[in-house]
C-alpha cells in the first residue's frame, strides 16, 4: 500500500510543480512582457514573495522528497524503480536550475531595490532579469513535465503489476 502511495504523492507534487513551471513559461511571463519596466519588476518581486509559502514548499520540495521514496520503495520492482527513479532525477534537474540560476536572478533582482522595493532605473534590472530567467524556468517545465510522464508509467507499471 505504501509504494502506491508513495508513487501516487510524487506523481500529483511533480505534477503541480510542472503545472506551475508551465503555467509561469505560457502565461505569466508572456504576460508581464507586455508591461513597462517598473510594473514588471514590482510584479516579480511580488511574485517571488508572495510564492515562498508552505503550499509552494511543500509541492517543491515534496516532489523530490516523495518521488526518491517511491524509487527506493520500488527497488524490487526493476521497472516501476527505473521509472520512478528517472522521475525523480528529471524533478532533482529542476531543483538544480533553480538554485544555480533561477533564485540567484531573483536574489538580484531583490538587491538592486531599495527598501520599498523600488529603483530609479527599473529598465536594466529588468534587463538582467527577464530573458534569462524565462529561458531557464522554460527549462525547469519541460524537466518537470518529463518526470511527471515518468512518474505516470511508473504508475500505470505499479498499477498493471497489482
Amino acid at each position: 500500500m505504501w509504494q502506491a502511495v508513495t508513487l501516487a504523492v510524487a506523481t500529483v507534487l511533480t505534477g503541480l510543480m510542472a503545472g506551475i513551471y508551465a503555467a509561469f513559461s505560457i502565461a505569466v511571463m508572456p504576460g508581464l512582457a507586455r508591461v513597462d519596466d517598473a510594473v514588471f519588476v514590482r510584479s516579480v518581486r511580488s511574485i517571488n514573495v508572495r510564492i515562498l509559502n508552505g503550499w509552494f514548499l511543500s509541492a517543491f520540495l515534496g516532489a523530490l522528497v516523495f518521488s526518491g521514496l517511491a524509487a527506493v520503495l520500488h527497488l524490487g520492482d526493476g521497472p516501476v524503480a527505473a521509472w520512478a527513479g528517472a522521475g525523480c532525477a528529471l524533478y532533482a534537474g529542476t531543483l538544480v536550475t533553480t538554485f544555480r540560476i533561477n533564485v540567484p536572478l531573483n536574489d538580484a533582482l531583490e538587491a538592486a531595490l531599495d527598501a520599498g522595493g523600488e529603483t530609479a532605473d527599473p529598465a536594466p534590472v529588468r534587463a538582467r532579469f527577464e530573458a534569462p530567467w524565462t529561458r531557464w524556468n522554460a527549462v525547469r517545465a519541460v524537466l518537470a513535465t518529463a518526470a511527471l510522464g515518468c512518474l505516470v508509467e511508473a504508475l500505470i507499471l505499479h498499477g498493471n503489476a497489482g
